[in-house]
């Protein structure tokens, strides 16, 4: 009897210990890739998105800036009255426009409150525009607690009771902030000579109104009638 050869004995399979086998290098990698396209992809999605979010409406901003303008105290040592006119402290700053009066002393104007705090401001025009709306460019203060108003003599630098005054409107003559402005002037004949040489009307403190502010600064916003 013919003995058959056994077949050659199968190597048992080695088992796979937890589970699914892990993941190759060249996967790795490729997830790797694929996790950093997407992050570049958000990236770019949200830089679009934020530039399609339309912008706030800022037309106008700028018209009216809120200025800090602290006072300047008065000093019962300086022997002065408390209502009486004030040399322009160098760091004083105008609550209207925010420019530095003495920078252009023979422009400066002043208020005095009944407690003798004082603000100053760069011109004839900006203490119409403060007179107009006290409380809006100071807050907590009030037309009826101021005790004095000053304005500088274009002809002769001396400070002048600014009710008293005469004004030139519509003249060539510029101030602080080269724009039309309203000299002043402690008497009528030099207001009116000014006139006579560099343009414009004579006018009282109380002709002063809305109107002529609003022309002559229309980049400040309206103005409203100063009392007097």
């Amino acid at each position: 009897m013919r003995l058959l050869p056994h077949p050659p004995l199968a190597h048992p399979t080695r088992p796979v210990h937890g589970g699914a086998r892990k993941p190759t290098r060249r996967a790795a990698l490729a997830a790797l890739l694929l996790g950093t396209a997407g992050v570049a992809v958000w990236q770019w999605q949200a830089r679009a998105t934020q530039g399609s979010i339309p912008s706030a409406n800022l037309s106008g901003v700028g018209d009216d800036v809120c200025i800090v303008a602290p006072p300047t105290p008065y000093n019962p040592a300086s022997g002065q009255a408390l209502a009486a006119a004030r040399e322009v402290p160098a760091d004083a700053r105008c609550p209207v426009c925010g420019m530095y009066p003495a920078r252009a002393r023979a422009w400066a104007a002043q208020v005095i409150f009944a407690d003798g705090d004082a603000y100053f401001f760069d011109s004839p025009l900006s203490l119409m525009q403060y007179l107009g709306n006290v409380a809006h460019y100071t807050r907590g203060r009030t037309l009826e607690a101021i005790v004095a108003r000053y304005v500088t003599d274009t002809g002769t630098g001396a400070w002048v009771d600014a009710p008293q005054a005469v004004y030139v409107a519509g003249s060539s003559a510029l101030g602080p902030m080269r724009a039309g402005n309203l000299p002043a002037f402690a008497d009528t004949a030099a207001a009116q000579r000014f006139a006579q040489q560099r343009g414009g009307r004579v006018l009282g403190f109380a002709a002063v109104d809305a109107a002529l502010l609003q022309s002559l600064a229309p980049q400040r916003g309206s103005a409203e009638t100063h009392a007097h």
